[in-house]
């Protein structure tokens, strides 16, 4: 099996040593796939990405694995590389973008999780950030350099002109580092910005730590993508369960190891969103926490 995330050292890719890779190699143990035993992994990570996502799919695909789990970069780079090795990955829109000719039936050598929520995800994240800080009126929305352009800008603008806010978007180049984000985060703070939204990337994950560092030298209210953001320090998210969706990337990743055809496993779609908020963050930056929120969080760490 080869594990692809640019955005992580490979030294973090191990079960000891990364939530997500805990629960993945978790998962796979108790499958009976045992790394050493009767599983071989090849990893790679950021010390193998040399700019140039494509010479790295090619590299990945020379080693001919079993089965590829991709997390960073968007696997449809290694659309054109590869038609036999399957590939387990998590996608926006595998549909959309080409991955797959439905989520039933995805027809190819690509299956995973789609983590495609809608539009109306950005507008939920606003509104439950402006329950949070009445006050905001200005929203830095920091998100993967085209993202805004592709699917994020119209329903964040919509709901920001809805709301009466004002919003500007603050780009972070695939894949981001602790100072790219902190950077944008900071030019964000500097703009103007009294409210901070992440977009959904693998790469928030992973920078979380820096990301909730430059957040709370800002001092801005922010909701994150990612519940594990909030469980490290940040004010709030509203997001899916990442050690869910890992568990059924395991599930398919073992299913493939004994057989089974990627084409015609499923794309497992997430329907499930819960809110996370951490008190001290919010006593930190002076905010009462309404008891509407408090009422409807699935996560509440003191």
């Amino acid at each position: 099996m080869a594990i692809v995330n640019i955005s992580t050292p490979t030294a973090n890719m191990r079960e000891d040593s990364n939530s997500y890779y805990r629960v993945l190699f978790g998962e796979l143990r108790r499958l009976g796939r045992i790394e050493g035993q009767n599983l071989t992994v090849e990893r790679y990570g950021k010390e193998q990405y040399h700019q140039d996502r494509d010479a790295l799919a090619e590299e990945v695909v020379r080693s001919n694995p079993d089965v590829i789990n991709i997390l960073d970069p968007p696997a449809i780079v290694f659309k054109p590389k590869t038609t036999t090795i399957p590939i387990v990955t998590i996608s926006y829109d595998p549909v959309a973008i080409g991955l797959a000719q439905s989520m039933a039936h995805p027809g190819g050598n690509f299956t995973g999780v789609s983590v495609n929520p809608g539009p109306s995800i950005h507008g939920k994240r606003i509104a439950l950030l402006r329950e949070m800080f009445p006050a905001m009126s200005k929203l830095g929305c920091v998100s993967p350099a085209g993202a805004w352009e592709n699917t994020v800008g119209e329903p964040v603008r919509a709901a920001t002109g809805a709301a009466g806010i004002s919003v500007a978007n603050f780009p972070v180049d695939l894949p981001g580092s602790a100072t790219t984000y902190r950077n944008a985060i900071m030019q964000a703070a500097r703009d103007g910005s009294d409210a901070i939204m992440m977009v959904d990337s693998p790469d928030a994950i992973a920078n979380r730590v820096a990301i909730n560092e430059a957040i709370a030298e800002a001092r801005i209210p922010s909701i994150q993508c990612f519940t594990e953001a909030v469980e490290g320090g940040g004010l709030m998210a509203y997001a899916f369960d990442l050690k869910e969706l890992t568990r059924h990337m395991a599930g398919e990743i073992d299913a493939i190891l004994r057989g089974a055809n990627p084409a015609e496993i499923p794309f497992y779609q997430v329907s499930k969103f819960d809110l996370s908020i951490n008190l001290k963050a919010a006593k930190a930056l002076g905010l009462t926490v309404p008891a509407t929120l408090l009422a409807t969080a699935a996560k509440v760490v003191e």
